[in-house]
């Protein structure tokens, strides 16, 4: 059985972060993903746009908290999660999000609206976030990182892919330079 969502859009609002009573980080982030459909019965295209709430813990969630703010583009890998709640009135809802496993900042360093406000802290070693930027990294999975992606470790509890032989260490970035970030 699969259950896996890759979606590449906008964030519509500055993302939501905040840290449970654990000391666990959690984000929040609405991305807008725009389809371009053709009605042939008018001769003009439209636009459809949906609205997703993902949902970033630990690793992520820093990433999130430091670089991204509305308008930034990005690319997400997860998987479906429908929550059950009450409202105030009693009611029983529901809500379906993406729990993510892996994050891309995505475009130009100066389209990142995060890039001009003095986000530049520097490294990546923050509680399971991975860069694979300028090396193969291994993320927790034992495959490959996407070039300047971000990955949610394996659980503990799940199947793990026995890991590759070691490989180089990325270089060191300095942590005072914005323009040597990998986005």
């Amino acid at each position: 059985m699969v259950n896996k969502v890759i979606l590449v859009g906008n964030v519509g609002i500055d993302p939501e972060v905040r840290t449970t009573e654990s000391g666990v980080k959690v984000a929040r982030v609405r991305l807008a993903t725009t389809e371009r459909l053709f009605d042939r019965a008018s001769n003009e295209t439209k636009e459809h746009t949906e609205w997703h709430t993902i949902t970033l813990w630990r690793g992520l969630a820093d990433v999130v908290d430091r670089y991204v703010r509305k308008g930034t583009q990005l690319y997400v890998e997860g998987r479906l999660r429908t929550r059950e709640w009450m409202d105030k009135d009693n009611n029983k809802r529901y809500t379906t999000e993406i729990l993510a496993d892996t994050m891309n900042l995505l475009g130009r360093r100066q389209d990142n609206p995060a890039s001009a406000d003095g986000a530049s802290s520097g490294g990546y070693g923050s509680q399971g976030a991975q860069s694979g930027y300028g090396s193969s990294a291994q993320t927790s999975y034992g495959r490959p990182a996407a070039q300047g992606g971000y990955q949610q470790p394996a659980s503990q509890g799940g199947y793990q892919q026995p890991a590759a032989a070691p490989q180089p260490a990325a270089p060191a970035m300095p942590a005072d330079d914005p323009d040597d970030l990998p986005f």
